[in-house]
């Protein structure tokens, strides 16, 4: 099946309609829900390879031009190869006069008739030579085999809690094979980030594929990303706005205490250094809190105060009223 065929696609699909057709089958055949079925680890594989071609651009331009393999391997001239043999039709053999059957007049074995202008139209002059067999000339070109394939790669997703994201823990995954291994997070982590995991994927006859693990950051519940520093609004009393003091605070890497100063206004920012993502130089980014005042309801002294407090002047007039 060609690459739209895989997804179960129009050719001319949206890049929204490629996404949304990869995610069913993903799910359907994550190797994680289907360990009785090896078949599934191969179609979800293969559904993989599709989108990571489809959803590039250019290698999408060019699949629909021909000119690239569903492996996304480009093409040999006349349609990937000379024909069963090698030469685009039957197998050439010595002529009457010592050339080659099957081109016309036939070549002269002693090499009168120079081939170097076909390959060089073919392959370029700069490496004409090297496809001509070097030295030897055509007739080494002839013996040229292609080197056994790799298996094919199997591809995983990953979602890694918020936390290990930004200290890049360690996570445990399970392979298509049924082990398992502790997968260390590279430094520079993104959603998207893949890692790729050397002879992991599928047996084939040159040796093992690899394993392409795709990562997704999930959500928290208070904290969100800002590129490498982390955001966190932080409730506050109405008494530590006012007078400062302590308070503990959530990091990524545990709890830390932070200073509220003095007469904090609600919506200040405060920054708790090296609390943040790991950048690809290894720099970490900090984690920004701000303060948000909780006024609560129904307090009797709160509201006696309020009554009888004169002060605090007029917040808008920055605003004009």
């Amino acid at each position: 099946m060609d690459l739209y065929q895989r997804l179960g696609i129009a050719r001319g699909a949206s890049e929204a309609e490629i996404k949304k057709a990869y995610r069913s089958l993903a799910k359907q055949l994550h190797p994680d829900r289907n360990k009785d079925n090896p078949n599934a680890a191969k179609r979800f594989s293969e559904v993989t390879q599709a989108y990571d071609l489809l959803s590039d651009k250019d290698k999408r331009a060019r699949y629909d031009r021909g000119e690239i393999d569903e492996e996304g391997n480009p093409k040999m001239p006349f349609g990937g190869g000379f024909g069963g043999d090698g030469y685009g039709g039957a197998r050439p053999g010595a002529g009457a006069n010592g050339g080659f059957e099957g081109f016309p007049g036939g070549f002269e074995t002693g090499g009168a008739a120079d081939l170097g202008d076909l390959f060089e139209g073919l392959f370029g002059a700069g490496n004409a030579r090297q496809q001509r067999g070097g030295a030897g000339g055509f007739g080494n070109f002839r013996q040229r085999t292609r080197a056994p394939q790799k298996g094919e790669d199997i591809a995983y997703r990953l979602t890694v809690p918020f936390e290990d994201a930004a200290t890049l823990k360690p996570q445990r995954i399970t392979l298509a094979d049924g082990k398992t291994i502790d997968l260390k997070l590279p430094k520079g982590l993104e959603e998207g980030s893949r890692i790729r995991l050397a002879g992991k994927g599928q047996q084939g006859p040159g040796g093992p594929g690899d394993g392409i693990v795709a990562i997704s950051i999930a959500p928290h519940p208070f904290f969100t990303r800002d590129g490498t520093n982390i955001r966190l609004d932080l409730p506050v009393t109405l008494a530590e706005a006012v007078l400062g003091g302590k308070v503990k605070v959530p990091t990524p890497d545990g709890p830390v205490m932070l200073t509220v100063p003095k007469g904090s206004t609600s919506g200040k920012v405060l920054r708790i250094k090296e609390r943040g993502f790991i950048d690809k130089s290894g720099k970490r980014g900090d984690q920004l809190v701000t303060l948000r005042i909780d006024v609560p309801a129904g307090d009797a002294k709160l509201e006696e105060f309020a009554a009888g407090w004169a002060g605090g002047g007029n917040p808008r007039a920055s605003l004009g009223v």
